[in-house]
């Protein structure tokens, strides 16, 4: 999960690297620009939360299914992307992100100004009142009773001390008493683990003793919480869920969701996609199989963890290249260079490339991974996405797998509309 207002590059551990592969691709649909593509198409242990809530154990059904959005602290400053431009009409929980871990090992505050200092229209200025990002949050939960607001730790920038604080008994009860302490504090319903990655894979190389560790971290933590709310931020990449002691896992926690984007992305200079649903024979990728929605969401169900308690990542946002030759219209193609996207290099927020992408470029569509792109051999730039139609098929994924719902990473990158976010609920809870 990308963090800190930068393109989170330098997966290429986690994934697999330069590849070449050109072979084309003959699953492809040319769409025409008169068509519209962003149209939308045709119990926790220990929570107490009731199954038909959306929260907790849930059954898979529609009404327990949860839409699981995240919110970024940065997300204000630049983007101008306040909490009242959430559609929280749509959603049934949203996660905050992030704290940090202190050297001590605690969960604090990730950006106190935006968290609770800065000043919003009508907050209190009395010593010791809580404004900013926490205050708008808790305004939200009154107009919309269903949302549930958890804090998320970690992310990719901020799980560099993950490995410390899980490491003995004593720094794991630290750390699960810190954090279920800013919970309360703070009026929130729980804690989000973004663990990236237990036993390496991320920006350290953790230890051969993370697997253990984890599941000993988050049994500390839903001790310290009692009967509020307990996920994960899991990883999607089959190496890094075999790092992760799954069945186990999915006892303690209310939920998992999965990242199940990012399988490719601009730390390769090989176009793909991001979050395909299945594989497609094109993709030469060696693994190229098991880098995929389907087979992530399999894989965690198969190590043990109930379907109900899978939500499946879903990205509003996508990758772009550039020097990309005019092969396969662009697909599976090497890359010169990783053009400047919305906020950072290569990465491009969903309403950006509306506004300002698909009015000119071709759109094409792989039918086996279901992901679209865009490519304009002019400039050699191709974009990978995903739209309304993509993530509807991830979501009739969701049903078919009887899953327990959909997240969003996250949720700025959306159109003004919430095109992506509509689009998903509709298909989940028809």
């Amino acid at each position: 999960m990308r963090t800190n207002a930068s393109l989170l590059a330098s997966r290429t551990g986690l994934l697999l690297g330069l590849l070449l592969g050109l072979a084309l691709c003959s699953c492809v649909t040319v769409i025409g620009e008169d068509l519209d593509p962003s149209a939308e198409p045709g119990a926790g242990a220990g929570s107490g939360a009731d199954p038909g809530s959306g929260l907790g154990g849930g059954t898979g059904t529609p009404s327990a299914r949860r839409m699981v959005g995240y919110f970024s602290a940065w997300d204000v400053y630049a983007r101008a992307y306040n909490v009242s431009d959430m559609p929280a009409d749509q959603l049934t929980v949203i996660n905050y992100a992030f704290l940090d871990i202190s050297p001590t090992g605690e969960c604090v505050l990730g950006d106190p100004y935006a968290d609770i200092e800065k000043v919003y229209p009508g907050d209190s200025m009395a010593p010791g009142a809580v404004r900013g990002n926490f205050h708008q949050l808790q305004l939200l939960k009154q107009a919309h009773p269903q949302l549930k607001v958890l804090l998320s730790v970690g992310g990719w920038t901020w799980s560099t001390r993950f490995t410390d604080v899980a490491l003995t008994d004593a720094s794991r009860a630290h750390f699960a008493q810190s954090c279920a302490a800013l919970v309360t504090t703070y009026g929130f319903d729980g804690l989000d683990v973004d663990w990236e990655f237990p036993g390496g894979g991320g920006l350290t190389p953790g230890r051969p003793e993370d697997t253990q560790n984890y599941t000993r971290l988050l049994a500390a933590v839903r001790a310290a919480l009692g009967s509020k709310l307990l996920t994960i931020a899991a990883p999607a990449a089959p190496a890094l869920i075999a790092k992760i002691e799954v069945a186990k896992v999915a006892q303690i926690v209310d939920w998992v969701n999965v990242m199940t984007y990012d399988f490719h992305g601009t730390f390769e200079m090989r176009t793909n996609f991001g979050a395909p649903v299945g594989a497609d024979p094109a993709d030469t990728t060696p693994g190229a199989a098991g880098l995929t929605v389907a087979a992530a969401l399999r894989a965690w169900v198969n190590g043990g963890t109930p379907p109900s308690k899978l939500v499946a990542g879903l990205p509003l946002y996508g990758y772009g290249w550039s020097g990309v030759p005019d092969v396969n219209h662009g697909l599976y193609q090497a890359a010169a260079a990783i053009p400047m996207g919305t906020w950072a290099a290569g990465n491009f927020d969903y309403r950006d490339i509306v506004a300002n992408y698909l009015p000119t470029m071709q759109r094409y569509v792989s039918t086996t991974a279901k992901a679209p792109w865009l490519y304009d051999p002019a400039r050699g730039l191709m974009i990978a996405y995903d739209d309304a139609t993509s993530l509807t098929a991830k979501t009739s994924l969701v049903r078919d797998m009887g899953l327990g719902g959909a997240m969003f990473w996250e949720l700025s990158a959306d159109d003004a509309q919430h095109t992506l976010v509509r689009a998903v609920r509709a298909e989940l809870y028809r």
